[in-house]
């Protein structure tokens, strides 16, 4: 699945789609900046603090994922091929259907619906963790069977008004668009107006933070994670995501910040990104039930540099700063988190 980016990259689509009028004779894209911007309706959901998993439909085999790819049981993430396994008879039903209603050939496409496996062992300090690990699905994508190189371009999203119904409640098996959802209109064509609706994502999140509307479902009472906003535009699926303060994995003084901070340093480049909560994310994307090893450092410290650099690299380019210039401080920032976290994980043993 395609990382999930911040609203300032909305934000920077928009600018260009919307103001774009073509190629000059050397191939370099015109622009107009008097083009009327767009007011989008974007659909919110629940981010539950879990773990990135989805399950597959290609012919008749279905299959789990975790972010980085399929998983067994045999070699599972957090329980979930396992779980996935042990109910291939619903998950069957619910893409079968899915499928019908899209009038989709799985014979000729992979159906992927994507989802959090969230619960019990899974993540700590949020109320669904009270809950029994279930499956929590979000979006559905399609992804032809093609040689072609440009098999993304060709892959496309369905409305949650196809699939937002389904669910086996009593497998643990739910779909999130069944709980609150949010709605947010944004109007792309000046900064004051871009700012109103920072402050409305800003509002709605604290809220979500403050108490998830999941758990709450479930008779539990805590902290959630933020939310995710989609929006259909031109034909191209647009998301992003707002988390509170508590779960930012970047130290951001706005929940959906748009203006890039001015970093002045590698390291408040390196204090900004590397986090604690990126490091612990890190932790249940390499190990997941696994014990952490000192062996397997390489993993984790390349984990948290491919993330930061997939993800802040607007921040990096308006910094004039290059992968090259912070990866070495990272990868020591997170050395020294991890050889922390193993002597605490071992002074609790003894």
């Amino acid at each position: 699945m395609k990382k999930i980016g911040q609203f300032r990259e909305i934000v920077s689509t928009i600018n260009r789609t919307a103001t774009f009028v073509g190629l000059d004779g050397d191939g370099e894209a015109i622009y107009d900046n008097t083009r009327t911007k767009p007011i989008l309706t974007f659909k919110g959901t629940t981010k539950l603090h879990g773990t990135n998993a989805s399950v597959c439909l290609h012919k008749d085999e279905i299959y789990a994922q975790k972010k980085s790819g399929k998983i067994t049981v045999e070699k599972d993430n957090f329980g979930f091929a396992f779980f996935v396994a042990s109910n291939k008879a619903y998950f069957k039903l619910i893409l079968k259907e899915i499928a019908k209603r899209a009038n989709v050939n799985t014979d000729e496409n992979i159906l992927t619906y994507y989802g959090e496996w969230a619960g019990r062992g899974v993540q700590k300090k949020v109320a669904i963790s009270n809950i029994e690990k279930s499956f929590f699905g979000f979006g559905v994508k399609i992804t032809p069977i093609t040689n072609s190189e440009d098999v993304e371009q060709k892959s496309y999203w369905l409305d949650s008004d196809i699939f937002g119904d389904l669910n086996v409640a009593d497998r643990r098996i739910y779909n999130l668009h069944m709980f609150k959802t949010f709605e947010a209109d944004v109007n792309f064509e000046s900064p004051l107006t871009l700012g109103k609706a920072q402050e409305l994502f800003e509002k709605l999140t604290l809220e979500v933070e403050a108490e998830c509307p999941v758990a709450k479902e479930f008779g539990h009472e805590g902290i959630g994670e933020g939310i995710v906003w989609t929006c259909e535009y031109n034909g191209s699926y647009l998301m992003f995501k707002t988390k509170g303060d508590k779960h930012s994995s970047s130290k951001v003084n706005k929940v959906a910040s748009i203006d890039v901070e001015k970093l002045k340093s590698i390291e408040e480049f390196v204090q900004y990104a590397s986090t604690k909560n990126r490091f612990e994310q890190a932790l249940g994307e390499v190990f997941g039930n696994e014990e952490p090893e000192m062996k397997r450092m390489g993993d984790l410290i390349r984990w948290v540099v491919n993330d930061i650099n997939s993800e802040e690299t607007d921040t990096l380019v308006e910094n004039g700063l290059e992968p090259k210039d912070v990866n070495k401080y990272i990868s020591t920032d997170v050395r020294n988190r991890f050889i922390k976290y193993l002597d605490e994980l071992q002074f609790g043993k003894n």
